[in-house]
């Protein structure tokens, strides 16, 4: 993996990917902070050496380089996950990617379904921790010692001082951000009245099938990394209706210019 590493990373500099400062991952029906950045350069992802290919309809699967807030990113448009047939080591492998080019900081959205039914679709919430129910971790291959620390410690996954840099952010400008437990599953298919009854038992305050890899290879990589997830559906097993993903994909939309808002205040602030 480190010969695949340094040669995408190396074309990738050549494409002018050059000092990058923040990494960002767009989660599903969240692109319009594209639109909000200053591009110098994108690459299709089916153009870069070694990388995987999204395959999910509504992600475009582009690495796009630009800045932000008179910051240096890179930023994912499109993820990868499990379902589509990628392995852990494939959907991380951006993010080792985004590491090598030189980013500190990591930054990813998800679209996710509250379990806690206190919090409603159309919100957000700021992932405090996680429980990873995807079967497996990225950090499970042979050799991965050559590329930091095996026993990764995740006793603080997300950045303290990020989170309550976004709390702030979110209490300035009078957005209603939960913080709480993001549960990730393998997918794709939804989950059951008794799942959600047993993720709620567990302590998840949300469920979704992606970011849980990319963080704990984040912290593998030593970078700072938050998440946000916009809250698509209410996941209620006593009243649970029939998934409609085209209403999931539409409530993200609604949901994300305060997810944009909270991102570009924080790169701001980061010195």
């Amino acid at each position: 993996m480190v010969k695949y590493i340094e040669e995408t990373a190396e074309f990738l500099q050549q494409k002018g990917f050059t000092n990058p400062e923040v990494g960002i991952i767009l989660g599903t029906g969240l692109g319009q902070l594209i639109d909000e950045l200053e591009i110098i350069k994108e690459v299709s992802y089916n153009h870069i050496p070694n990388f995987p290919t999204a395959t999910v309809e509504f992600h475009k699967g582009k690495l796009i380089y630009g800045k932000l807030e008179g910051k240096n990113v890179i930023v994912m448009q499109g993820r990868f996950h499990l379902y589509e047939g990628y392995t852990l080591q494939d959907v991380t492998y951006p993010v080792r990617i985004m590491h090598k080019l030189g980013i500190k900081t990591l930054l990813i959205s998800n679209a996710s379904g509250a379990v806690n039914l206190d919090f409603k679709k159309g919100e957000l919430m700021l992932i405090d921790d996680h429980i990873n129910l995807q079967g497996g971790s990225p950090l499970g291959f042979k050799g991965v010692e050559k590329l930091g620390t095996r026993f990764t410690d995740m006793s603080a996954p997300y950045d303290q001082e990020i989170n309550t840099k976004i709390e702030t952010i979110a209490s300035d400008h009078n957005i209603n951000l939960h913080k709480g437990v993001y549960a990730s599953v393998f997918g794709p298919q939804l989950e059951t009245r008794a799942e959600y009854r047993y993720l709620k038992i567990i302590g998840a305050d949300a469920v979704g099938m992606s970011t849980v890899p990319e963080v704990i290879v984040a912290n593998h990589l030593d970078l700072k990394v938050a998440a946000v997830s916009v809250l698509t559906d209410e996941c209620d097993p006593n009243d649970l209706k029939p998934i409609n993903i085209d209403e999931i994909i539409a409530m993200a939309a609604k949901a994300e210019p305060n997810m944009i808002l909270l991102f570009k205040e924080l790169i701001k602030s980061l010195s």
